[in-house]
């Protein structure tokens, strides 16, 4: 007698539940207007864009300088993929540090004037190593409500006592510090928050971090190359030099136009990253060519403040413009311009006839932002033109009474 065919994995009575269940989960996402997609962008990521075969200007990058596309970059990584390979073989500590690597180190150290940095894959990645190579079991770590994402999880990852500060509020962060004795505090913060745009009120936080023995990590991927007479970033724009309480966060993905993370800090801070940081420790090491892009970016900050300058007057242009249309910009300064608009559907609107203008600006929504402050951001480049910023205005009105706000 044949033996009955033996069921496969698919078919047994589990699995289609769970994929039901998706299903129904993906459903109410798109039933709060919540649902996204990937949106291809081509040929070439600058300030004119194709979307849906469509020219399209591109109010949506962070690439603040516009050196994303300049040559040196590109050809800096030309050169060293050519010359010294398309990979770096394995993790920093097995065979995967190379000499570029110190060397880049070395320049991230004196650009952000502390003793050693760490440079790593992506900032999502630094912020992961970061904190949970500082901060354990037995530790604590206060965070600012609206930290980035990759702060959240990194916290989370940590497994240390984590307290929630209201956003921006100094003085409810040293309390939080203080209700905790013992141990390694952490006290982190954006230096710029990357949906509202404002700066976080660094002096207040070093000086809690001070007060209460604590260590002040600070997120400056929207800062670096941005603010501060030299483009340091936000300490420098408040006037802060460097302390060992500091540990300074970066990323190449921004301003700096190329990417991969990096971490600013004392000698103990980075040897300890050295030796606990998971994210770090089990990563194959950048490339030759994100090494070589990355110091081109650097140096370039120092060579071409024109273009920080041009970026700031071309903010305010859009910033004046924005105001005569009534609308509400939640942050007064720098290259995040978000437009409050309110509900989930009706920032998904507003994008759309924007959209239709030939102008692309996202609508960000929950989770990504609280409940009742969707918004349209519309960030600003050094590539961008005058007259770029007139057609984003001009596309912005119309996109304003079609939507009926």
């Amino acid at each position: 007698m044949a033996k009955p065919a033996r069921e496969t994995a698919a078919s047994t009575p589990t699995a289609q539940p769970s994929l039901h269940e998706l299903g129904r989960r993906l459903r109410e996402v798109e039933a709060q207007g919540l649902t996204r997609a990937l949106r291809p962008i081509g040929p070439a990521n600058g300030p004119r864009v194709t979307i849906g075969g469509r020219p399209c200007l591109l109010m949506a990058s962070n690439d603040y300088l516009g050196l994303n596309q300049h040559p040196r970059l590109a050809e800096a990584a030309l050169e060293a993929a050519l010359t010294q390979g398309a990979g770096s073989g394995a993790s920093r500590l097995i065979s995967g540090t190379l000499d570029a690597h110190a060397r880049l180190e070395k320049e991230i150290a004196a650009f952000k004037s502390a003793e050693a940095a760490l440079f790593m894959a992506t900032g999502y990645m630094t912020n992961l190593s970061v904190i949970t190579g500082l901060a354990g079991p037995g530790d604590l770590i206060v965070s600012d409500r609206l930290n980035h994402a990759s702060i959240i999880d990194a916290c989370r990852l940590s497994r240390a006592q984590v307290k929630i500060y209201a956003h921006g509020d100094a003085d409810e962060a040293g309390r939080r510090l203080r209700e905790n004795q013992g141990g390694i505090k952490l006290l982190v913060t954006d230096g710029v928050f990357s949906m509202d745009g404002d700066l976080a009120p660094l002096p207040e936080l070093l000086q809690a971090a001070q007060a209460n023995g604590a260590l002040l990590v600070v997120d400056d991927a929207h800062g670096t190359g941005v603010y501060g007479k030299r483009g340091r970033g936000t300490l420098e724009h408040f006037g802060l030099t460097p302390a060992p309480e500091l540990v300074m966060v970066g990323t190449f993905s921004k301003a700096l136009g190329g990417l991969g993370g990096f971490c600013a800090a004392s000698r103990p801070v980075i040897d300890m990253l050295v030796n606990r940081a998971r994210p770090f420790l089990y990563s194959t090491a950048p490339p030759p060519a994100q090494i070589a892009a990355a110091l081109a970016g650097l140096a370039l900050v120092d060579e071409e403040p024109h273009l920080r300058q041009r970026l700031h007057a071309l903010c305010g242009r859009l910033r004046e413009g924005i105001g005569r249309l009534g609308l509400r910009v939640i942050s007064s300064q720098g290259p995040i311009v978000p437009v409050l608009v309110g509900e989930a559907r009706q920032a998904l609107a507003l994008a759309q006839a924007l959209l239709e203008r030939g102008v692309y600006a996202p609508a960000i929504r929950p989770p990504t932002v609280p409940e009742g402050t969707s918004r349209l951001r519309l960030t600003v480049t050094a590539a961008h033109a005058p007259q770029d910023i007139d057609q984003a205005l001009e596309a912005l009105a119309g996109a304003v009474r079609e939507a009926g706000l």
